[in-house]
């Protein structure tokens, strides 16, 4: 799923484990989900999202997720148990 991840942590001046222990994951799980490698829990994206504070879709792109062929779009969510 696109992301606006990496603009957003650049605004802020936030490192890829300032914000992954913002949001109680590791930093290979947000380097992943900005990398389009995985897309998050539902949980994990408000709490990406309210970190920034803002919406869900103001950080993450939905129209991407539909359809995809990698097996990574839709229902598909990071497990946030593996951090």
């Amino acid at each position: 799923m696109k992301n606006r991840i990496r603009v957003l942590r650049a605004e802020k001046d936030w490192s890829q484990a300032e914000l992954a222990e913002r949001v109680n994951v590791s930093r290979n799980s947000i380097n992943a989900i900005e990398n389009g490698r995985f897309d998050p829990s539902l949980p994990l994206a408000f709490r990406i999202a309210d970190a920034f504070g803002l919406s869900v879709e103001e950080v993450f792109d939905k129209s991407d997720a539909v359809g995809r062929s990698d097996g990574q779009g839709g229902d598909s969510a990071l497990s946030e148990a593996a951090d």
